[in-house]
């Protein structure tokens, strides 16, 4: 059964599941009534930090034009350009048996393609939710929603996976920019 989480709560994800080494994290979203003319394109990335809370290059940086980093160990299954449907909109998958010794954090985050051309911000998005899954069984382990209180954000530091000596820890962030991607960039190091 899936624990519920709320913002800021932090679980173990390793310790209490020892032979977890696999993980899908599933993001999903709906959209409010918009009559702005332009489908909705959310996209999920995974930034892959040191301990310093920075990205070391451009290969850590997990989006839908670099579709894996840090040797494999976090793949990105691909853009979803409409969100229509049901269920996980986008997904990211993490090998913790491959993560590389430096990366120590990995920043699951969620912007709205071209927000500010659009008129597009996350008040407009309803349902969101983030959920990470046991690849190997399929078996859901933990879920955060994140309500509905966004107005004019239009990217979203979703939550981070992070190490606490050998074991693997979850942490529900829910913070908003409203930069888009190049703030979240800047957040975690790198330059736009």
């Amino acid at each position: 059964m899936a624990i519920n989480l709320t913002k800021g709560q932090r679980i173990d994800l390793t310790k209490s599941n020892p032979d977890l080494t696999k993980v899908i994290i599933g993001l999903g979203w709906d959209t409010n009534k918009y009559g702005g003319g332009h489908d909705f394109d959310l996209d999920a990335s995974a930034f892959l930090a040191g301990e310093n809370g920075k990205v070391l290059n451009d290969a850590d940086f997990v989006f839908y034009n670099n579709l894996q980093g840090g040797n494999g160990s976090v793949i990105h299954t691909g853009d979803n350009r409409t969100g229509e449907g049901e269920g996980d909109d986008e997904q990211i998958k993490v090998d913790f048996t491959k993560i590389p010794a430096h990366v120590h954090k990995i920043g699951i985050t969620v912007t709205i393609h071209e927000a500010n051309e659009r008129g597009q911000n996350f008040g407009q998005v309803s349902n969101a939710y983030v959920r990470v899954v046991n690849e190997e069984n399929n078996e859901e382990i933990l879920r955060y929603d994140l309500g509905e209180e966004f107005s004019v954000e239009t990217a979203l530091v979703v939550c981070e996976l992070y190490r606490h000596g050998q074991e693997w820890k979850f942490n529900a962030i829910g913070s908003g920019f409203s930069g888009g991607l190049a703030d979240l960039c800047r957040n975690y190091g790198l330059s736009v």
